[in-house]
């Protein structure tokens, strides 16, 4: 099931390792996974209930070349 969140929230959420980048929903390899990644570092954070878990001991680290490049 593809994460689902209102748009505007969206707009606002952020991950929460230094550089604060944007976050997209799914993954790179599976759009429709429950999981926001960070476009910066490319960390992943699941999505439980419809709540983001944005705690970075909960993240899954990336996989090789996940993060996108800046």
């Amino acid at each position: 099931m593809a994460v689902q969140l209102d748009p505007q929230l969206m707009d606002i959420l952020a991950c929460p390792c230094d550089e604060h980048a944007p976050l997209r929903a799914g993954t790179p390899s599976d759009a429709d996974a429950d999981v926001l990644t960070c476009t910066h570092c490319g960390r992943g954070f699941p999505v439980v209930d419809g709540i983001p878990v944005l705690l970075l001991d909960e993240a899954t680290p990336p996989t090789r070349g996940q993060a996108d490049s800046h």
